[in-house]
């Protein structure tokens, strides 16, 4: 390996899911929404299903929201120079 590369025993030391374990829920929510819009558009209820895709939508930019304010905060950036 080159010295520019992260090593990966040291990646993976702390597990992501116990420094924040809202980001795995959020996940879950986006999928769920998600499914249940599907559902809803399959059913033939397109007005419950658009506002549902819409809800997805808010709960995935705020998942993405999460880990990335996660990864600044706790500065996770294995490419940077030590």
């Amino acid at each position: 390996m080159s010295s520019g590369e992260p090593n990966l025993d040291e990646f993976f030391v702390e597990k992501k899911r116990a420094r924040n374990p809202l980001v795995p829920l959020g996940a879950l929510v986006t999928a769920g929404v998600l499914t249940a819009g599907l559902i809803s558009f399959r059913q033939g209820n397109s007005q419950l299903g658009q506002m549902l895709m819409r809800a997805r939508v808010v709960v995935q930019g705020a998942t993405v929201a999460l880990m990335v304010g996660t990864a600044f905060y706790y500065g996770d950036n294995p490419w940077r120079p030590s």
